[in-house]
C-alpha cells in the first residue's frame, strides 16, 4: 500500500511539473503575441523626456549658483531615494561612472541614478531570500541545507550583476541603432545645413524627420539641440553628446562641428563627406557579417541538421540489415 502510494505521488509531481510547464509556456506565448499586436510611437515618450531636460536646463540658469549639490535631497521623497540616501550610496567614487553609464543606455532621469543604486542594493536580498524560500518550501526539490546556501549564493550574485549587464545590453543595443540611423541623420543634415538653418535648429529638423526610423538618434540630436540653446558654452553641448554616444563616428561629426563653430568652416561640406564615409563604413560592415554566415550557420547545421538527415538516410538500411540478421 505504501509503494502504491508514493508511485502515485510521484506521478502526481510530475503531472504538477507537466502542468505548470505548459501553463508557464502557455503565459508566455500570450505576452510574445500580445506584444507584437501593439503598435508603440517611441517619439511620445522621448519628447517628454526632451521637454523634461529643457524644463530642468532653465531651471538651472535662472536658479543662483550653490544649490546643485542640496537639489536631490531636498526633491527625494521616494522610498528609494531614502534607502539609497542611508546607505549613503550617492557619495562613492562610482556615483559619475553609473550615471554616464546610465545616459549611455538612455536614461537621463533625475531618479535613474536612485533607481539603479537601490537596485544594485536590494536586488541580491530580494533574490537570495526568494530563491531560499521556494527552495526550502517546495516539496519537488528535496535539496540539503549546503544545496539551499549554494543556491542563495548563486541567486545573490545573479541580482548584484542584473543591473550592470541591463545596462550594458541597453548601451550596446542604443549604439548600434545610433551607428545605423546616423548615415541618413547626417543627409538630412546637410539638406537642412545648405538651407540655410543654425546648428540647433538643423539638429532639431533632423530629429522630428528621423523620429520613426531612428528614435534614439532623434533623442539624442533633440537634446543637444536643447543644450545648444541654453548652454552657455556651446561646445560644452557637443561634447556631452560625445559623452552619451561613444562612437568613432560620433566623435567625427563632433570634431566637426566643433571646427565649424569655432572657424567658420563650410559645415555642408564637411557633413557630406562624413556621411559618404560612414555609408560606406556601414556597407563594409554588412558585407562582413554576410561573410561570416556560412561559418557561422555550420555549428546549427552539424548540430540538428545532420543527425536527422543520417537517421532519414540510414535508417531503413540499419533496419533492414538488423531484420536480415535476426532471420540468419
Amino acid at each position: 500500500m505504501e509503494k502504491l502510494l508514493s508511485i502515485a505521488q510521484e506521478h502526481a509531481d510530475v503531472e504538477t511539473l507537466i502542468v505548470l510547464g505548459a501553463g508557464l509556456a502557455a503565459f508566455t506565448m500570450m505576452l510574445v503575441v500580445w506584444s507584437t499586436l501593439i503598435v508603440r510611437n517611441p517619439m511620445t515618450r522621448r519628447l517628454q523626456a526632451v521637454m523634461a531636460v529643457r524644463a530642468s536646463l532653465q531651471a538651472d540658469i535662472a536658479r543662483p549658483k550653490g544649490h546643485d549639490a542640496r537639489r536631490l535631497d531636498e526633491g527625494a521623497l521616494s522610498v528609494m531615494s531614502r534607502v539609497v540616501k542611508g546607505l549613503h550610496l550617492l557619495k562613492t567614487s562610482q556615483t559619475e561612472k553609473i550615471s554616464s553609464q546610465l545616459a549611455q543606455a538612455g536614461w537621463r532621469t533625475r531618479n535613474g541614478l536612485i533607481v539603479f543604486l537601490f537596485m544594485k542594493a536590494v536586488l541580491p536580498i530580494i533574490l537570495a531570500l526568494g530563491s531560499l524560500a521556494f527552495v526550502s518550501m517546495t516539496p519537488l526539490f528535496a535539496v540539503p541545507v549546503v544545496g539551499q546556501m549554494v543556491v542563495g549564493a548563486i541567486a545573490a550574485v545573479v541580482g548584484f550583476y542584473a543591473p550592470d549587464i541591463l545596462t550594458k545590453n541597453a548601451t550596446q543595443r542604443r549604439i548600434q541603432e545610433i551607428q545605423k540611423a546616423l548615415p541618413d541623420a547626417l543627409d538630412l543634415l546637410v539638406i537642412c545645413a545648405e538651407a540655410g538653418l543654425s546648428l540647433d535648429a538643423a539638429l532639431t529638423r533632423v530629429a522630428d524627420e528621423i523620429g520613426r526610423s531612428g528614435p534614439e538618434l532623434a533623442d539624442e540630436f533633440s537634446l543637444t539641440a536643447v543644450e545648444l540653446g541654453f548652454l552657455p558654452n556651446r561646445r560644452d553641448a557637443l561634447e556631452n553628446l560625445m559623452k552619451r554616444c561613444p562612437l568613432p563616428e560620433i566623435r567625427g561629426v563632433v570634431a566637426t562641428l566643433s571646427q565649424t563653430e569655432k572657424y567658420g568652416t563650410p559645415l555642408a561640406n564637411a557633413l557630406r563627406v562624413l556621411s559618404g564615409e560612414f555609408r560606406n563604413n556601414r556597407m563594409m560592415r554588412a558585407e562582413e557579417k554576410a561573410a561570416r554566415l556560412p561559418a557561422t550557420l555550420t555549428v546549427p547545421l552539424v548540430l540538428f541538421v545532420l543527425p536527422s538527415l543520417f537517421v532519414v538516410l540510414l535508417g531503413p538500411a540499419i533496419l533492414r540489415a538488423i531484420d536480415g540478421f535476426s532471420k540468419m
